[in-house]
C-alpha cells in the first residue's frame, strides 16, 4: 500500500471529559468493536480484578481513575484508529493539555444527568484555541437525565459549540426505547428488561410512516416526529468542511457501559474525523505527506513494566515514516539516534514494529535522553510548539525520609519530572527541592511510585506559595533586573532546564512585582515568544 493511501487511513483522536462521564468505558467498547479486546473490564467494579484495558498503572487499578494517558491501536473497517484515552481528573489536566498536541479530532464525553462540567470546558477552549475538530457522544441514556434538548443547548451555551445532532433518543432513562439515527436513517431498538443488548437495527427512511407505530408505539413516535422535527427547523444540517474546520460539532447519544450508539458513533466517525493533519513548528509548517520523517515527544512513561525498569518516549509521527534502526536527528541535543525497538501499543499488549505512519504513536525505549516536547527528524532543525510547562498551583518541599536511599530518590524524581507528572524546582538560596503540581493528588502519586517503582521514601513540607511564573528580562545586565534578583533573592529558583522562575507568595506581591519591575516579564507557561 503506497504512503499517501497510509496516511489516509489513519484516525488519531483523543477522548476527553469529566471524571467519571464514562470515557474509558466507550474507549473499551471502541476496542470491543475493533476486535482488539474479547472483553470489556469493569472500570467502577474495583472487586473485579479484571480491571480497564486502558488503566495499567498499579495506582490506577487501586483507585479506579485514569492517572496517565494510554495509548491504544486497532483497526477498524480498514482504518487504523490510534486513540489517547486522556485522565479526566483535574489534577492530571496538564498529561491530558500535552495529549491535545498530539490528536487531530477529539471526542468529548458528556454525562447525561450532570452536563457539561468544569473540567469540559476548559478541556474543550483547548480544542477551540488550536481549532481540533470535536464530536460529542452524551453518554449514560439509560439513566433518568436531562432533557435531549436541554443538554444540546447546555452544550451550546457553556463550550461555545455549534452542534447538530447525527443520533436523537426515543425516550430516556425508564422509557428509554433506543435512538434514531439520523446520520445514516435508521433505528436501534433496546431489548428486554436488562438493556444490554441491541434487539436490532431497522431501516427507517419514513419517519411518517405508520410502521414507525408498530416498531416503538404510538407515544414514541408522536414524540419522535415531533423532536425530528424540532431539530429540523432548529439546527443547521450537517457539514463536513465545517466539522474539520472546527465550525460545527455532531452529537450523538448513547450508553457506552451497554454498548449501545457506540457502533454509530464509530461507523460516523472513521468516515469524517480527519486524517494526520498539519503540524506547525516554529519554522514552518509540515504536511503529514512530506518523504522526510518528523515527530514530536508529547508524554514520557516510565517504569511501564516494573520488571525491566523501562522508560519509554511516545512519538506522534508528523510526516513521512519512522523505521526501526534508522538513525534520526534528536533536535535538541544534536545528537543521531537509532531505535532498535520501536513499539507500538495496545494498553499492556506492545509489539515491535518496523515502520510507522504520519498519525501513528510509537514509544521509543529511553534512557534519558528525552524531555516533552523533543523533536526527532531525519536531519532539519525543526521545534514543534505548544508543548509547555503550565504554572503549577500546589507546592511542596520534598525530603528524603531514608537517607541510605537518597541515590534511588533523586534518580526517581528527575524520572518522574521528565514525564512531566509535577514540575522540580530548586530554590537559589539554599539549594532545597520544591515540587509543584496543577493538582494535589499528584503528590500522592508521586510518593507512590517514588515507593513502589525506585524503592524510595519522601515527605513533603508545605511551601507557601501561590503561583510559579517564569521569568523573561528584557536585559540580563541592566540595574532594575539586578535589583529584582537581589530582592527576591528568597523566591527565586530554577527549574529543571535551567529556566529562572519566580515564586510568587500572593497575588498581591505578584502584582507590585510586576509594577515595580515593568522590564522584567512574568510568564505563567514555560513556553514564551
Amino acid at each position: 500500500m503506497n504512503f499517501e493511501k497510509q496516511i489516509e487511513k489513519r484516525r488519531t483522536f483523543g477522548i476527553i471529559s469529566h471524571p467519571d462521564a464514562g470515557k474509558t468505558t466507550l474507549t473499551e467498547k471502541l476496542l470491543l468493536f475493533g476486535g482488539a479486546i474479547q472483553e470489556a473490564g469493569a472500570v467502577k467494579n474495583n472487586k473485579i480484578k479484571k480491571t480497564a484495558t486502558s488503566d495499567f498503572m498499579e495506582i490506577e487499578r487501586q483507585r479506579g481513575i485514569s492517572v496517565a494517558t494510554s495509548v491504544l491501536a486497532f483497526i477498524y473497517k480498514d482504518k487504523k484508529i490510534n486513540i489517547l484515552d486522556t485522565p479526566g481528573h483535574k489534577d492530571f489536566a496538564e498529561d491530558t493539555f500535552r495529549t491535545l498536541t498530539a490528536v487531530d479530532s477529539v471526542i468529548v464525553v458528556i454525562d447525561v444527568a450532570k452536563g457539561v462540567e468544569e473540567q469540559t470546558e476548559k478541556l474543550v477552549e483547548v480544542c477551540r484555541m488550536r481549532k481540533i475538530p470535536i464530536i460529542v457522544f452524551i453518554n449514560k441514556l439509560d439513566r433518568e437525565g436531562k432533557d435531549a434538548f436541554d443538554l444540546l443547548d447546555e452544550v451550546e451555551q457553556k463550550l461555545g459549540l455549534s452542534v447538530t445532532p447525527l443520533s436523537f433518543p426515543i425516550g430516556m432513562g425508564y422509557d428509554f426505547k433506543g435512538i434514531y439515527n439520523i446520520y445514516e436513517k435508521n433505528i436501534n431498538l433496546f431489548s428486554g428488561d436488562s438493556k444490554k443488548n441491541i434487539e436490532e437495527t431497522i431501516a427507517f427512511d419514513d419517519v411518517q410512516s405508520s410502521a414507525l407505530e408498530g416498531v416503538i408505539g404510538e407515544k414514541a413516535a408522536k414524540t419522535l416526529r415531533e423532536d425530528l422535527e424540532l431539530i429540523d427547523g432548529v439546527y443547521p444540517k450537517f457539514n463536513k468542511e465545517k466539522y474539520l474546520a472546527s465550525e460545527q460539532q455532531p452529537v450523538f447519544f448513547g450508553s457506552a457501559l451497554n454498548n449501545f450508539g457506540v457502533r454509530e458513533l464509530l461507523d460516523c466517525f472513521i468516515e469524517i474525523a480527519p486524517s494526520p493533519r498539519p503540524k506547525k513548528a516554529e519554522e514552518r509548517i509540515v504536511v503529514a505527506n512530506e518523504k522526510d520523517f518528523t515527530g514530536f515527544v508529547f508524554k514520557i512513561h516510565a517504569n511501564m513494566d516494573p520488571k525491566h525498569r523501562d522508560r519509554l518516549a511516545f512519538i506522534k509521527i508528523v510526516s513521512g515514516t519512522f523505521e526501526r534502526n534508522k538513525p534520526y536527528l534528536h533536535v535538541r541535543s544534536n545528537k543521531r539516534l537509532k531505535f532498535s525497538s520501536p513499539n507500538a501499543f495496545f494498553a499492556e499488549k506492545k509489539e515491535i514494529v518496523d515502520i510507522s505512519y504520519p498519525g501513528d504513536i510509537v514509544g521509543l525505549h529511553d534512557t534519558g535522553h528525552f524531555k516533552i516536547g523533543d523533536t526527532l527528524t531525519e536531519g532539519e532543525e525543526l521545534h514543534y510548539k505548544g508543548i509547555p510547562s503550565f504554572s503549577p498551583e500546589h507546592f511542596r518541599y520534598i525530603n528524603n525520609a531514608d537517607p541510605m536511599k537518597s541515590k534511588p530518590l533523586y534518580k526517581g524524581i528527575d524520572q518522574l519530572m521528565d514525564e512531566g507528572v509535577a514540575q522540580l524546582f530548586t530554590l537559589d538560596m539554599n539549594g532545597r527541592k520544591i515540587i509543584g503540581t496543577v493538582g494535589a493528588l499528584q503528590f500522592e502519586v508521586i510518593q507512590y511510585r517514588l515507593e513502589h517503582e525506585y524503592g524510595a521514601k519522601c515527605t513533603y513540607e508545605n511551601f507557601p506559595v501561590f503561583k510559579a511564573c517564569w521569568v523573561d528580562p528584557d536585559d540580563k545586565n541592566n540595574e532594575e533586573f539586578k535589583e529584582f534578583k537581589r530582592v527576591k533573592q528568597k523566591f527565586l529558583a530554577k527549574d529543571k532546564q535551567g529556566q529562572l522562575v519566580f515564586l510568587a507568595d500572593s497575588t498581591f506581591s505578584l502584582q507590585m512585582t510586576q509594577q515595580k519591575y515593568p522590564s522584567v516579564k512574568l510568564h505563567f507557561t514555560s513556553e514564551f515568544e
